[in-house]
């Protein structure tokens, strides 16, 4: 224990203290504004939940993490199964599929600003050219399909480590039961179906699991990208919360909007993470 208490007294500094006083200024109303600083107790949550602000940022925040994660999982799990196999240059690609996920989030944020631009984009351009599209899409810049811009920019850049996730969860699958499934007649879709997933099923949850609570913190490709808006369409809880404690410098009431986020995504956690001990003693 005493080896053990540096490491402690190092991580407490930089996580749990921040933490407990997030907490406690979520209870204030302490502003560099207006030089406030009172305890008011749950006075900022009251706010919370009658403002409309915070409801359409936790739908939006709510809405990009279930999309995102699903779209990455099922492509993830398509990228897994076919590098599983055996190709000429597997290698070669597995290591290729890795360039999107290794690539800075602001890079990929302005990548896709400049594919996805209303005027010059190359998006436009092929949807145009190919008569899927009547004009040019205001992709990013309209309420209408901002988020959509997101969720493909958030998928492209993060399926990668899905899949590598979930390759690795398939190398752990005997061999043994998939080529006895295949002597006794079972064709690739029943062997995939009632041997693969069933036993991928653990680790196709835990990759879930890692992937949604990152998807719920989601920051950077939407500040770079958007800044939230048009209209606020596209504003999450971590934009928000930036917004309140950084701009207009409300730390009690930002520190209010942090801490829901905190608990959100606590209690996703914990749904994820029941419903995976669940399906583990049960393959076990």
């Amino acid at each position: 224990m005493l080896l053990l208490l540096p490491a402690f007294i190092s991580l407490a500094s930089v996580s749990f203290y921040p933490i407990l006083n997030g907490l406690y200024l979520s209870l204030t109303n302490t502003s560099l504004i207006t030089q406030e600083d009172d305890f008011v107790g749950f006075a900022n949550y009251v706010q919370l939940f009658a403002d409309s602000q915070f409801w359409n940022a936790w739908w939006h925040t709510m809405w990009f993490t279930a999309v995102s994660t699903l779209l990455e999982t099922l492509i993830g799990l398509g990228m897994a199964l076919i590098l599983y196999e055996h190709f000429s240059g597997r290698g070669l690609v597995r290591a290729a599929m890795l360039v999107p996920w290794a690539m800075p989030t602001v890079v990929t944020s302005k990548m896709f600003g400049w594919l996805f631009d209303g005027q010059h984009g190359i998006i436009n351009f092929i949807l145009v050219s190919l008569g899927i599209a009547d004009q040019n899409i205001n992709w990013y810049g309209s309420p209408d399909t901002a988020m959509t811009t997101i969720i493909i920019a958030d998928v492209w850049k993060t399926t990668p480590f899905m899949a590598l996730l979930l390759l690795t969860g398939l190398q752990t699958v005997p061999k043994s039961l998939t080529e006895a499934a295949r002597m006794d007649g079972a064709k690739s879709w029943k062997t995939f179906w009632y041997i693969r997933l069933p036993l991928l099923l653990p680790t196709l949850l835990i990759a879930g699991l890692f992937r949604a609570l990152d998807a719920f913190r989601i920051f950077d490709l939407v500040y770079v990208l958007t800044g939230g808006g048009p209209a606020d369409s596209t504003e999450t809880l971590s934009t928000l919360s930036y917004k309140v404690l950084f701009a207009t410098l409300q730390f009690g009431y930002g520190s209010a909007v942090s801490t829901a986020m905190f608990i959100t995504e606590g209690l996703i956690a914990a749904v994820l993470c029941l419903f995976l001990i669940r399906q583990i003693r049960r393959v076990s």
